[in-house]
Formats: structure tokens, C-alpha cells, sequence
């Protein structure tokens, strides 16, 4: 595995003006969490603008489905996007989760009015908040969410 390269990624978002809320272990690592993590995960405004401006950020990193096999037809398009809702891909600065919601529904509009704007790499982008991680991690149920909880929770007991 390639090490990540999530400046490549922000900076491309950033270049696009696209609406996206962060989450997932880069969040956690905004807020302050020492978990490694090996991709970006963003929740992104489904609007047809948007789309196209994701798809423009994304296709110079040559995005692919991630654990496909080599070879097997992906076009890279708005239509694409607009037909599926959740894409784990791959990119040649590291693996992208485009999430069009999370567990229980929620969207980009849901997450932006809990979120915050941050600085990432030189460039300002949307930070879903730390107790709403701690929401959607506990929601998620998967292990590795799970095993970040107790982290996140102590980061927000000492802001307290």
C-alpha cells in the first residue's frame, strides 16, 4: 500500500470549489485523534453542480473502483455519480470515500449545519463536528469505528 497523498486530494477539492463535509478518520485526526488512517472520507452535496465539479476535482487522479479488478469497465462521469450514491475508489494520491450519506440518511446538508470550517493542507474546507463523529461512529457499528470511540470521547470530555 501507497502512503496517502491527502494534500493532492484537498488541494483538488479546493481547486473545484466542491461541497463536501469531512468525516471518518481524517476528521478525527482534525480533532485532534492520533489513529492512523489510510483514506479520505467526505459527504458530498448531491446538486447537479456539484457533481460535475467533483467529477473535474477527481479526473486527473484517474479515479478507479477500489478492490475491483484491473480492467473492469468504470467510466468516470457525472452520470456515474448521479446514478450511485457511495463510491470507495481509488486515486493515484490515495483511496477517496464519496459518500452521498451515512448511516441513517444523513447528507451533506444534515452534516454541514453541524460542522465546522477548518484549514487542511492550506485549504478551508467543512469538518463534521467532534460530537456528531462520535455519533456516526457509534451509528456505523463497524470495529474499527468502534475501537475510535473511546479516543474521540476523552478529546471531547477534555473540551468540555
Amino acid at each position: 500500500m501507497t502512503s496517502p497523498r491527502f494534500e493532492a486530494l484537498f488541494v483538488a477539492l479546493a481547486n473545484e470549489r466542491v461541497d463536501y463535509v469531512l468525516v471518518g478518520g481524517v476528521a478525527a485526526v482534525v480533532h485532534g485523534a492520533a489513529r492512523a488512517t489510510y483514506d479520505l472520507d467526505i459527504v458530498y452535496a448531491r446538486t447537479a453542480e456539484n457533481i460535475d465539479r467533483l467529477v473535474r476535482a477527481l479526473a486527473a487522479l484517474q479515479p478507479y473502483l477500489r478492490g475491483a479488478p484491473p480492467g473492469l469497465p468504470f467510466s468516470w462521469d457525472a452520470d456515474t455519480l448521479r446514478r450511485g450514491l457511495n463510491f470507495t475508489l481509488t486515486t493515484t494520491a490515495g483511496d477517496i470515500d464519496l459518500l452521498g450519506e451515512v448511516t441513517y440518511g444523513h447528507g451533506f446538508e444534515d452534516l454541514a449545519a453541524d460542522s465546522e470550517v477548518v484549514t487542511v493542507f492550506g485549504v478551508e474546507c467543512r469538518c463534521v463536528s467532534l460530537g456528531r463523529l462520535i455519533t456516526l461512529k457509534r451509528a456505523a457499528g463497524r470495529p474499527k469505528d468502534l475501537e475510535a470511540l473511546a479516543e474521540l470521547e476523552a478529546l471531547a470530555e477534555e473540551r468540555r
